[in-house]
């Protein structure tokens, strides 16, 4: 079992992938502390892991908004009196939020959209870097995804939001690599979750035609297993992604597995990162001004 003694926390974990990403690192016998806004499901996702869990190994849960300072800072103290500290960081909390044209959708439900997929990742790197910096060495895996590395129309706050988690994973990478701290992005791909129901639910008339036949394709089986993007989490988390830090990876669409291979390429390179693209880049030369 790879990660038998280390401590994982998993934010969003009650359901879809983040239930996935708790399940993948239990079998591998990692004590587990889950956390969500909802105490129903989640007590009930830990219960099942830990009835399942050998012996010793502990799967403990605790409600959390991470969008709430307060409540990430109670989250990190729980972490650190009954499991010793944290190992691995994974952000996963997330929502759709506002749909709809900007200047059209609620102001109140845009920045909470924000509040939700960008202070909830920041906010939990905030109070569990301390404890990562205090055990000389750590994992942070940011999830990512749709919006990030293109335009997502009618889903603003979402994909801006998403944008900026890549961006910050890329800063804090930098930041911590002098404290043996990796941190990385995952884009989970298409994954048939409540994200899904919800958007098809708004209707094309809120997300637009595009994005509804994208949506209502995933729930007809166009969708990837959460089990994909739970095993990028497991890479990215073990010894054998050492040295990969600040890169955003998709579970479905990059060769993740073989990835140890090319980790010289990848940290002299700015492969898997968000970057500017200039013309040179697509073999033209424009004449910038003198």
């Amino acid at each position: 079992m790879k990660f038998q003694s280390q401590t994982v926390v998993i934010t969003g974990a009650s359901l879809g992938l983040g239930r996935a990403i708790a399940e993948a690192f239990a079998r591998e016998g990692a004590h587990l502390l889950l956390c969500a806004r909802t105490p129903g499901p989640l007590e009930q996702a830990a219960q099942e892991l830990q009835n399942a869990a050998i012996s010793g190994q502990k799967v403990l849960w605790k409600t959390c908004d991470v969008s709430n300072e307060e409540q990430v800072k109670a989250l990190a103290a729980y972490a650190l009196k009954e499991l010793g500290g944290c190992d691995v960081l994974i952000n996963n909390a997330g929502i759709h939020g506002a749909k709809g044209p900007l200047e059209e959708v609620s102001w109140n439900e845009w920045r909470r959209t924000i509040e939700i997929n960008l202070f909830g990742v920041i906010l939990p790197c905030r109070s569990f870097i301390p404890l990562m910096k205090k055990a000389g060495r750590g994992k942070i895996i940011n999830l990512s995804g749709g919006g990030a590395t293109g335009p997502r129309p009618f889903f603003s706050a979402y994909a801006a939001a998403k944008a900026a988690v890549v961006r910050v994973t890329e800063i804090l990478a930098e930041e911590l690599r002098p404290h043996q701290i990796e941190v990385n992005a995952v884009a989970p791909g298409p994954i048939n979750t409540r994200l899904v129901a919800e958007a098809v639910s708004a209707g094309p008339e809120k997300i637009g035609e595009k994005a509804y036949a994208e949506m209502l394709r995933i729930t007809q089986g166009g969708d990837r297993p959460p089990e994909l993007a739970a095993g990028l989490c497991l890479f990215l988390a073990g010894p054998e992604s050492s040295g990969i830090t600040g890169k955003l990876i998709s579970a479905p669409w990059d060769p993740w597995p073989d990835l140890a291979a090319h980790r010289d390429e990848l940290a002299a390179s700015d492969i898997y990162t968000l970057r500017r693209i200039v013309p040179e880049d697509r073999g033209k030369k424009w004449e910038s001004p003198k």
